[in-house]
């Protein structure tokens, strides 16, 4: 889950979407990757990575004794805490940098069938680091000017990449009563390579996320939220796994 632009629904989206996954019976892995640590709170796991971004990406760092379980069958955690925010630094004195990330998820690749990583909004060394990472990257894109112009600006980006990940966008936080919103959904469909044909829908019931702390499936699954993830996820696997 990344996008250049923050407070398009990354983590929201990223949460709901590991939920569906496990659900569906795939054996999941969500890394929070962001300092904020929302996804960790969500699922009501203790925002502590021992030793913190450093050791995780030193010489001798590994992923696996920082996985958590979480409340829902097949769906782990790897948690942020605050040490994150200081993660380009550290990236920054390993020898290989952009592959760092990729190294740390390949020892644990025969437990999972899918890794979900939340990231942190930016281009910055830590999403390079993703980059070399990730399969596809999930684009929440809210429509708007400012969302679209960012898309527009990580297509660029990623355009003088060797082997850069398949870009997937998705219109994001959709408030169809909008005209204007509309308008711009409907356009980023019809031009964006790789729009994925879900929209996530503006709902009150997502903010209840907080409160419950669970994905949306959890506590409201007939909601149209809750359907919207659910379809998005089959979206998702139907494009890398098809």
């Amino acid at each position: 889950m990344y996008s250049i632009k923050g407070g398009v629904g990354k983590t929201t989206t990223a949460v709901n979407l590991a939920y569906e996954a496990s659900r569906s019976g795939a054996r999941v892995l969500l890394w929070d990757l962001d300092p904020q640590g929302a996804a960790t709170f969500f699922f009501r796991v203790q925002p502590l990575m021992k030793g913190g971004a450093e050791e995780l990406v030193g010489k001798r760092g590994a992923l696996a004794g920082h996985v958590r379980g979480t409340d829902h069958a097949g769906l782990h955690l790897v948690p942020a805490d605050f040490s994150l925010r200081h993660l380009d630094l550290h990236l920054d004195g390993t020898k290989r940098p952009t592959e760092r990330l990729a190294g740390l998820l390949e020892p644990l690749a025969d437990r999972y069938d899918v890794a979900l990583l939340d990231c942190p909004p930016g281009i910055t060394l830590t999403s390079e680091s993703v980059f070399g990472a990730a399969e596809a990257l999930l684009v929440p894109t809210i429509p708007t000017t400012l969302s679209q112009r960012t898309l527009d600006q990580l297509a660029q980006f990623l355009g003088d990449r060797r082997d850069a990940p398949t870009v997937l966008p998705f219109a994001s936080m959709v408030d169809r009563r909008k005209a204007l919103q509309r308008s711009l959904a409907a356009e980023l469909a019809a031009t964006a390579a790789g729009f994925l044909p879900t929209t996530i829908p503006s709902a009150s019931v997502v903010e209840r996320m907080g409160v419950e702390r669970a994905p949306i499936g959890v506590f409201a699954p007939r909601t149209a939220a809750s359907l919207a993830f659910r379809d998005l996820w089959g979206d998702v696997a139907g494009r890398l796994w098809s």
